[in-house]
């Protein structure tokens, strides 16, 4: 069997015991990226195929007869053209839950961060208007305790829940949101979206990028949100109209947002968000998943995926 990774560097192999995937019966040639244009030449011989953000398209498919598998080292499928997948035969698997601990620690990181003021005090204490204050502390900033607040949630996997055990802990009032159109048969507390906003003084993204989410968050909702409530988005960038929540920031008409991830990644042609004028914002570099734990077991999977595959098995197949 040969095998190609075509985006290497984007897992830090560096920092990763990577023994047990050269372990596997697999001829490996390993790219640390790839460009578009790049993709059909390295995996036309190639039976198995680990992507993370490199797409395979349909027109890639049509190109590479030998393929067997796609192991994609992310949870999203968007990338791959399952369609075209199934119809020339080729298997596609997954990873799940390897992040959850990740995501969860780093969207806390951001909430407390942002209701704490945390940046705004941090420099303050070192550009000397601390020690220029007449008393021994600073007020500057406005900072709001959690215990009471309620917490809205977009979606119930293992992120959203993971993200309302924490809450708990903080003691605030978790509700989860019923989109339009869907039905749910677990026992959580819902309410509609439109319903839900209103209420919650954090409102928490963790839901995947579909057609129906897509501009999940604009300018109506945003309106409808407490000037006092937060935004969290540690999913996928084309939740949120983002020129809308720029808008939204620069009017004060909500007091923050935690962002984890654009709509475009890399920003290379540049992003209304990206701007020091908006006060209130805290945008990290697509980085809730990278934890050294979470991407080792990422690996883990891939190994399972693969091995398994192998083996005639399937395992965190989704086509």
């Amino acid at each position: 069997m040969r095998g190609v990774i075509l985006d290497a560097d984007s897992l830090g192999p560096d920092e990763l015991d990577l023994t047990a995937l050269y372990k596997l019966p697999v001829d490996w040639t390993v790219y640390p990226h790839c460009l578009p244009s790049e993709v059909v030449e390295r995996i036309a011989d190639a039976d198995i195929v680990l992507t993370n953000k490199t797409a395979i398209n349909a027109h890639t498919l049509a190109q590479v007869s030998q393929l067997k598998l796609i192991s994609l080292t992310a949870t999203g499928t968007n990338i791959i053209d399952l369609e075209a997948a199934a119809n020339h035969g080729v298997a596609v698997c997954n990873a799940v839950g390897y992040g959850t601990a990740s995501v969860v620690q780093h969207v806390w990181a951001l909430l407390l961060a942002l209701t704490t003021n945390l940046s705004s005090y941090s420099r303050t204490a070192v550009d000397g208007t601390w020690a220029q204050s007449k008393f021994f502390c600073l007020l500057d900033y406005p900072v709001r305790e959690l215990e009471g607040k309620t917490l809205g949630i977009v979606g119930a996997g293992d992120l959203g829940t993971g993200v309302a055990k924490i809450a708990e802990a903080f003691g605030m009032k978790v509700i989860f949101a019923a989109l339009p159109g869907r039905n749910y048969s677990d026992d959580l507390l819902r309410q509609p979206f439109n319903e839900l906003l209103p209420v919650v003084d954090v409102l928490s993204l963790h839901c995947p990028l579909t057609n129906e989410t897509q501009g999940l968050i604009g300018a109506e909702q945003l309106s409808l949100m407490k000037s006092s409530a937060v935004l969290i988005n540690s999913a996928r960038g084309g939740l949120i109209d983002e020129p809308a929540l720029k808008r939204a920031l620069l009017a004060g008409e909500i007091a923050g947002a935690g962002l984890d991830v654009l709509s475009a990644e890399p920003p290379v042609d540049g992003n209304p968000l990206i701007d020091s004028d908006i006060p209130n914002l805290i945008i990290t570099p697509h980085t809730a998943w990278v934890a050294v734990e979470a991407r080792q077991r990422l690996l883990g999977q891939m190994v399972d995926n693969i091995s398994a595959f192998l083996e005639g098995k399937t395992l965190r197949q989704v086509n």
